[in-house]
Parts: C-alpha cells; sequence; structure tokens
C-alpha cells in the first residue's frame, strides 16, 4: 500500500476525479478528507474505509482555515475544484470571469496556504497536486476561453507564473514534488475507470 500513514485532503470529491482519487488514496492506505459543497453526493464516501468526509466551500478562506485547523498537517493536498465556462470571449460576462478564477485559481491558492506550513513544519515536506488542463496554455479549446484563462495561470511552470511553481520556488526547503496534473476527457471509458479506481491503477502503473 503506497500510501500507508499517508494524510491526503482532496477538494471537489464528491464526484468525478475528485471523487476516483479520493477513493484511489484510500485503497492504497491513506487517511483521507474528501471535500465538497455537495454534502449529499458526499455522503457516498462517508462509510468507506480510510475516508473522512467534510463540508467545504473552497470559495469561502474561513471556510478552508477552519478545516486546516480541524485536519492538522498533511501529506498531500489535491486540489480538484474547478468550473468550465462554455463560451467565447463575447459570451463571457465580467461575472463569469471572476467566478471561474475565484474558483479555479484563487481557491488554489487559499488551500496551498493553508496547509503548506503544515507541510514545511513536518520536516518531510509533502505533495501538491493542482489539477490542470490541456485546454490552456498547451492549446486552445473551442468555446473555453475562460476556463482555459483560469487553467493557463496553473500550466505557466516553466516560467515561474503558476501558483504551484512560484511557491515551490519561494520555499526555503524543497518540497517533495509540487505538481500540476491535467486530467484526460471524460470518455466512456475514461468515466468507467474513474468508478473503478483499482482498474486505473492496474492501466497506469
Amino acid at each position: 500500500m503506497r500510501l500507508a500513514g499517508k494524510r491526503c485532503l482532496v477538494t471537489a470529491a464528491a464526484q468525478g476525479i475528485g471523487e476516483a482519487t479520493a477513493r484511489a488514496f484510500a485503497e492504497e492506505g491513506a487517511e483521507v478528507w474528501a471535500t465538497d459543497i455537495n454534502e449529499g453526493k458526499l455522503a457516498a464516501l462517508a462509510n468507506l474505509r480510510g475516508i473522512k468526509t467534510s463540508r467545504l466551500d473552497v470559495l469561502r478562506d474561513e471556510e478552508i482555515s477552519q478545516i486546516g485547523k480541524r485536519v492538522g498537517p498533511i501529506d498531500v493536498l489535491f486540489n480538484c475544484a474547478g468550473f468550465v465556462h462554455h463560451g467565447t470571449v463575447l459570451d463571457a460576462t465580467d461575472e463569469e470571469w471572476r467566478f471561474a478564477f475565484d474558483l479555479n485559481v484563487r481557491s488554489m491558492f487559499w488551500t496551498i496556504r493553508t496547509f503548506l506550513p503544515g507541510m514545511l513544519a513536518s520536516g518531510k515536506g509533502g505533495s501538491i497536486i493542482n489539477v490542470a488542463s490541456a485546454a490552456s496554455s498547451i492549446k486552445g479549446a473551442p468555446l473555453r476561453f475562460v476556463y482555459g484563462s483560469t487553467k493557463a495561470a496553473l500550466r505557466k511552470a516553466k516560467i515561474r507564473l503558476s501558483i504551484t511553481s512560484t511557491a515551490q520556488s519561494e520555499i526555503s526547503r524543497p518540497m517533495k514534488r509540487s505538481a500540476i496534473q491535467a486530467p484526460v476527457a471524460l470518455t466512456a471509458q475514461a468515466t468507467r475507470l474513474i468508478r473503478n479506481p483499482a482498474m486505473t491503477r492496474r492501466r497506469w502503473r
């Protein structure tokens, strides 16, 4: 069990990539805090071995601070919360732009700010994983102007502009890793993998 003894926190864990990650972490022996604003769907994880659930609105800095105190130091932070805006630059409103950047980018800044000090204080470092997308600085995608702009903010690692790389470069003690993960599109096959974490591990090992 590759994550035995590790403590992990996953945002947006009620469904999709976040849920699959929480399940996979737990099956690998980790103690997982699965968080989401959707308490109804999050309840499906509540009785699984190794998983604790908690409501968390990552748009509220005070809630992130509170769960940081409740959970304590962690080894892995998996930032998955995000919003996909549908439309072109001419369709987007100021409110949609603001909301997307608040959820897709600023929330990660807040969670990193909350949990990174504990990782450093432990002397063991840790792993921070921010879910990004190929629809970003890598390539353009139709009707993804706002979404791609937010994900580009996470992808600019080579020129030290992303939250992840910038935070890493400013840490005096090195972390084990600081990664940006771009998920595959949720095809029918990917959906089956999400619903079966064991299959996912066999496929990608």
